[in-house]
């Protein structure tokens, strides 16, 4: 249990919103649309520009967004909860957040050459991708 609250605790400071008491609070973000302002969030947190456009959402439809003054769409907001909450899990697991973004961008022979932060695009990559992690702080992988 406490490491399911340092989690929350970590993807609040990097999603920077109000306290996340478990998973069904996350959920609720995620279909009301995260604002767009979560794009920094993510660029503070160790995400590239292009890694942005390429695995959350392309920049025209940012700049749209933006323009709009719309949040997020579900799909999107799911994306970048998705990345924050392996990110927040990875980070806590290595010790070390350059360590742990270095491993995330590093493609594996075990996701057919893809690096994990690739596989984050599904949500079932990400599940392997956790999956992964979790045999890592369990010892099951080396």
């Amino acid at each position: 249990m406490p490491r399911v609250v340092n989690l929350l605790r970590r993807l609040e400071e990097m999603l920077e919103t109000e306290r996340l008491r478990n998973d069904e609070d996350v959920v609720r973000l995620v279909e009301v649309g995260l604002p767009t302002s979560v794009v920094k969030r993510l660029r503070l947190v160790g995400l590239t520009d292009e890694e942005i456009y390429a695995g959350v959402l392309p920049r025209r439809t940012l700049a749209h967004r933006i323009a709009k003054r719309e949040r997020l769409s579900r799909d999107e907001s799911d994306r970048v909860v998705r990345i924050l909450r392996v990110a927040a899990f990875g980070e806590h697991l290595f010790g070390d957040a350059e360590r742990f973004w270095r491993w995330f961008r590093t493609p594996k022979q075990r996701f057919e050459g893809r690096s994990p932060l690739q596989m984050l695009q599904t949500d079932a990559g990400g599940r392997v991708v956790e999956d992964l992690l979790i045999g890592v702080e369990e010892g099951f992988v080396a």
